[in-house]
């Protein structure tokens, strides 16, 4: 069933169009990517699609009594309840059910106060009541916001807290579990992935994942992105394409597509130019003329193919330094980071950073990474502790605050200020590279976006040539070819870098160590992220199976009673996990087909085979069809295991 259809939908700035003819379709269970550059227009057409903002032609409809939910990006809430009073505020049709049953139960104490036929219509009210608070998950949605709590780091000694008392992040991630307890059938998330950490990003798309609506997303997280969605709609040169498959499939397929148009395009040129030289050359000729003028007809009548075009603009980032730096470049020696002696965010931190290396810094938010960068460029004492630089070491500085920018200042005035030497010249072509150009460099530091905040920093940086980068989540605000331009420049760099990110695609391309920071110290992993993450399996699977020792010895000395219970237990939950596993193997294996499936399916080769496209849209139907019940009987199982284990 379609749950919402956009028609012919324009948007105008102006003279300007920013996007014209967008078609785009969402399906029940759909899982969509909207993806483009910064400016390309995503922002304003979810609004158009959540119905904030009226396109300036074309229509937007949808299903009959269609719950939607919408996300801007950095949306925080912002109320006086506490955050578990907000969070029940979600359940208020519940709640009101539950007050019901709880007044019929008090009356269906005492028949004696009723005649037959009225107690019999009070049992009966009471069965409804009871059926639709179960249907409504009646018995289980305080464990549902504790759960969706947890998975977004909010600790239950925190429940109670005034949402008024939270950081922004804290907001936004407040803001975006109550849209997951809201369970609409379509929820639209402008970057959902900011102010998340890995562990939150992981939690997430598990939960998007087995998210039984529909999901609309923009995000420049590439990883996030393959792990969630299934369809992708590209936004470019204010037009919208539609792709099968996920971010990564949605690239392969592009690129497979333009060659081909490329390919055919070139092919008719070349035709084109033969006959074009057939006619100059034969049309005065009394003899040719005929079949020159018949070559004339044919031209006319050619349908042409138009060039095939792809935004390759990209900015020309590159770091460079003149200065080589001592090999040791940065020793940190247990150091204690924070602001108040007696609340530390982390202790024991120790950190080695040698020359060409790039190491990255990740942990869960709130536990001091932004902090110990601080520490280490002196802005903020350590608590302990000590951090050395090591020689011919200079130091640029990547802000994610971005505070060292200038707000009155123009883009221009910005660089040229700090280098007053360089001729205007080649600061307007610096700026070129970094994909300002026109009027852009005469604009003011306040009205720019985060994403041309971004890029004037790194400008900066670029011009510095400094030999030891300090970045704290240098990709926020960058879109993704941004973003790929960055890697390129940080492994191209001869110098050496240190950088805090949560963007783990980013740091497997870019980092040659990790330091993780978690509030009892740190720990270094010497390899990219998919290094990181093998470890981190290995350490959970040695706990886990410690765990399991030190319980096998308890149940040994317990009397045989609990011992036989115990069996029994780990046959039953043994049972349920095996039952899990054998849906989401089935799961995967329909996931996987779907994917197959939209692949042939966006084959040019396939395009006039009509026969094929059908048979594999039946397949589909049925594909999805069957994955709403393995969903269901996921849940249902998911549920019981979890139970058995607690």
């Amino acid at each position: 069933m379609i749950l919402l259809q956009a028609q012919q939908i324009e948007r105008r700035f102006g003279a300007d169009v920013l996007f014209t003819n967008v078609q785009l379709e969402i399906q029940e269970h759909a899982r969509v990517a909207l993806v483009g550059r910064n400016g390309a227009g995503k922002s304003t057409l979810l609004k158009i699609l959540a119905n904030l903002e009226a396109p300036d032609e074309g229509t937007v409809t949808t299903k009959k009594e269609l719950t939607l939910s919408y996300l801007a990006q950095n949306s925080g809430l912002n109320s006086n309840n506490t955050i578990w009073e907000e969070m029940l505020a979600v359940f208020d049709n519940v709640r009101n059910l539950e007050k019901q049953m709880h007044t019929l139960e008090a009356q269906i104490a005492d028949p004696s106060a009723f005649e037959p036929t009225e107690y019999e219509q009070l049992l009966t009210r009471y069965d409804q009541l009871q059926h639709d608070f179960n249907m409504l998950n009646g018995y289980g949605y305080e464990a549902s916001i504790r759960g969706v709590l947890h998975g977004f780091n909010f600790a239950p000694e925190r429940f109670d807290s005034p949402i008024s008392s939270l950081s922004g992040g804290q907001r936004t991630r407040l803001a975006l579990a109550k849209a997951l307890l809201e369970k609409p059938d379509l929820l639209i998330l402008d970057e959902p992935t900011n102010h998340l950490d890995m562990n939150t990003l992981a939690w997430l798309e598990s939960y998007l994942q087995n998210y039984t609506g529909a999901l609309l997303l923009v995000s420049h997280d590439r990883y996030f992105l393959d792990r969630v969605v299934t369809e992708v709609y590209d936004m470019n040169f204010g037009h919208l394409d539609h792709y099968h498959g996920n971010y990564s499939k949605f690239l392969e397929i592009k690129a497979e597509r333009l060659k081909i148009e490329m390919r055919a395009y070139t092919k008719q040129q070349k035709e084109i130019e033969k006959l074009e030289d057939f006619v100059n050359r034969n049309i005065v000729r009394a003899s040719t003329t005929k079949r020159a003028q018949s070559r004339r007809k044919q031209l006319e009548r050619m349908e042409k193919i138009t060039k095939p075009i792809n935004d390759a603009t990209r900015a020309q980032m590159q770091f460079s330094t003149d200065l080589e730096s001592g090999n040791e470049v940065l020793r940190v020696r247990d150091a204690s980071i924070g602001y108040d002696a007696a609340k530390v965010l982390a202790h024991p931190v120790n950190l080695d950073v040698d020359k060409n290396h790039a190491v990255a810094i990740v942990g869960p938010n709130g536990v001091g990474k932004s902090t110990l960068l601080k520490s280490i460029l002196d802005i903020i004492p350590f608590l302990a502790g000590n951090a050395k630089i090591g020689a011919n070491v200079s130091i640029g500085y990547y802000d994610q605050e971005q505070q060292t920018l200038h707000e009155n200042k123009t883009v221009l005035a910005e660089l040229w200020d700090e280098h007053p030497t360089t001729s205007e010249k080649d600061i307007r072509s610096m700026l070129g590279s970094f994909l300002f150009s026109g009027s852009d460099i005469d604009k003011k530091i306040t009205s720019l976006s985060g994403g041309e905040r971004a890029r004037v920093m790194l400008t900066k940086l670029s011009m510095d040539h400094d030999n030891f980068l300090i970045l704290d989540e240098p990709t926020n605000h960058l879109d993704i070819d941004s973003r790929e331009v960055l890697e390129s420049a940080i492994n191209e760099f001869n110098g050496t870098v240190l950088f805090v990110s949560h963007d783990r695609y980013f740091i497997n391309q870019v980092a040659t160590e990790i330091i993780e920071i978690m509030p009892n110290g740190s720990t270094m992993y010497m390899g990219d992220y998919d290094y990181y993450m093998e470890k981190k399996a290995q350490q959970s699977a040695l706990a886990t199976a410690e765990t399991l020792t030190a319980d096998n010895a308890t149940d040994t000395a317990a009397p045989q009673q609990n011992y036989q219970q115990s069996k029994e237990q780990q046959r039953e939950i043994r049972k349920l996990q095996r039952q899990v596993d054998e849906v989401e193997t089935q799961m995967h294996a329909l996931e996987a087909r779907q994917t197959e499936i939209a692949s042939l399916m966006n084959n040019p080769e396939y395009s006039n085979d009509i026969a094929k496209l059908t048979d594999w849209q039946k397949e589909l139907d049925t594909i999805s069809s069957d994955l709403d019940t393995l969903v269901e009987d996921w849940e249902v199982k998911s549920m019981a295991l979890e139970e058995a284990n607690s």
